[in-house]
């Protein structure tokens, strides 16, 4: 069994891809489940195997506990990781080759709270990986890619689990424009050429000495580009997934 969770920023397309990647796995005779983390969703494009509304409701956070939306959600997170051990048993209980974890929409509430390592920590033993998205519209702008590359970052920093790096909706954009990014995750002069075309001032400084930083660490964050609406890319994922689960290090 083989856990992926899938982390991005919110509107990064996350649902969408556990969708259409749990699909794609299952025509490629894969047993695969989904489990949705996101207890303040309404609907999702994917009827999941597990589902944390079952176990609780935003709505029925603020009215039990007197608080607003923001406050709500932030609770859930803490209350997720005491359902650690009852989502575990039901994980195991399918006993499926993949489990795809839909996690949160707004990032910070799974990545940058004690709850989200713990939970990838202790929801089972199996071989994780984690799933970023840099969503294609908003990382065509060399400062936003800048910006998402710390963002990546510091997801990796938290978790320090083995990490595959989606360009997300990638038919949003121009073919040009999409390789243009994909070329910048693997070419990180051609980053900074593009941040000396295209920025002035202290957002130029800020930028290139941020992707500086990030390349002196010795970080790569090679892009895939894919589209969840037409499956392009989903095999490089799939690819990508199985290179890290066969040579996965138990000890990480």
């Amino acid at each position: 069994m083989y856990i992926v969770f899938i982390i991005g920023t919110a509107g990064s397309g996350k649902s969408l891809l556990t969708a259409s990647f749990s699909e794609w796995l299952r025509m490629a005779k894969q047993d695969v489940i989904t489990v949705n983390l996101d207890p303040g969703v309404i609907t999702l494009p994917y009827t999941p195997n597990i589902d944390i509304r079952d176990y609780f409701r935003i709505e029925d956070i603020m009215r039990e506990y007197g608080l607003g939306p923001n406050g709500a959600l932030v609770m859930a997170a803490d209350l997720i990781a005491e359902e650690t051990d009852r989502l575990e048993e039901e994980i195991t209980g399918f006993k499926s080759d993949y489990v795809l974890i839909d996690t949160p929409g707004q990032m910070e509430l799974f990545s940058f709270r004690a709850s989200g390592p713990y939970i990838a920590s202790e929801l089972t033993n199996e071989p994780k990986a984690l799933v970023y998205l840099f969503d294609s519209v908003f990382s065509s702008n060399p400062q936003n890619y800048v910006s998402n590359l710390f963002l990546s970052a510091a997801v990796y920093n938290r978790f320090f689990l083995p990490q595959v790096y989606i360009l997300s909706k990638c038919d949003l954009l121009p073919p040009e424009d999409a390789n243009r990014v994909v070329d910048w995750s693997a070419n990180p002069k051609a980053l900074e050429t593009a941040i000396e075309e295209t920025l002035q001032g202290t957002k130029r400084l800020l930028s290139r000495d941020m992707m500086r930083v990030i390349y002196r660490l010795g970080l790569r964050f090679l892009l895939i580009p894919v589209s969840s609406k037409t499956n392009d890319g989903l095999i490089n994922l799939n690819t990508a997934l199985e290179r890290i689960f066969g040579s996965y290090d138990t000890s990480l």
